[in-house]
């Protein structure tokens, strides 16, 4: 395993919450970057859901490497092994998909990455532990729920897991879902407003997720 693998495996659940969204707008995309990086996030995931999210994604890139120390780009929503290589080419530091995309893993570790799929059942985790995965996202997250993953955590002991999707901001989901046995959860349009992103509202961002992270460590 890359030093980079190793070092996203353990700064996920370190975190306790995996910031995700995207923006066609590329200033509001670095804004919003800059808003979680000032409250101590050091991962976000930038969803591939738009014509402009490769392009947004190279000036990420390029704002992490100049001004953001120690800050690690995931993508998101990567459905083939095109989209993975455009993004690993980008500068992407580890590559998220919403289901099982398998042509993706050897993008993913031909670049040395680490590989995140997703998954709603246990066939597919399965599927995805013999493929070597690590750590598999639980999406969507709000129509599995915590008693899901009490259920398969068993079969799983070494897997690492992280709902996402319709995950709430509240102290009851969050305990319920770490309890059940999660490592993280990722938070999307509860976190990243609507609101915060077209009003660029970056201070209230901030202390949002300053707010998000004492509910998750509180709650774990």
């Amino acid at each position: 395993m890359t030093d980079k693998k190793e070092t996203i495996l353990k700064l996920i659940p370190q975190q306790g919450m995996l910031p995700l969204y995207f923006n066609k707008d590329a200033d509001i995309s670095i804004g919003i970057l800059h808003a979680l990086y000032a409250a101590g996030i050091k991962t976000i995931e930038y969803t591939n859901r738009g014509e402009q999210a490769l392009q947004n994604f190279a000036r990420l890139r390029e704002i992490c490497d100049k001004e953001l120390g120690g800050m690690y780009l995931g993508v998101g929503t990567i459905k083939t092994a095109a989209q993975a290589q455009a993004f690993v080419d980008a500068g992407a530091d580890y590559i998220i998909s919403p289901g099982l995309v398998e042509e993706v893993i050897p993008v993913a570790d031909k670049a040395g990455l680490l590989w995140i799929p997703g998954a709603m059942t246990a066939t597919e985790i399965i599927r995805a532990e013999n493929l070597g995965a690590k750590l598999v996202k639980l999406f969507p997250g709000n129509l599995l729920g915590p008693g899901f993953m009490s259920a398969i955590k068993e079969l799983f002991p070494v897997m690492l897991f992280m709902p996402t999707g319709g995950v709430e901001l509240s102290a009851d989901n969050l305990g319920g879902w770490f309890k059940a046995g999660v490592c993280a959860v990722g938070m999307g349009s509860k976190l990243i407003t609507k609101d915060v992103m077209e009003n660029k509202k970056y201070n209230e961002l901030t202390a949002a997720t300053i707010e998000a992270l004492a509910i998750v460590n509180a709650n774990r």
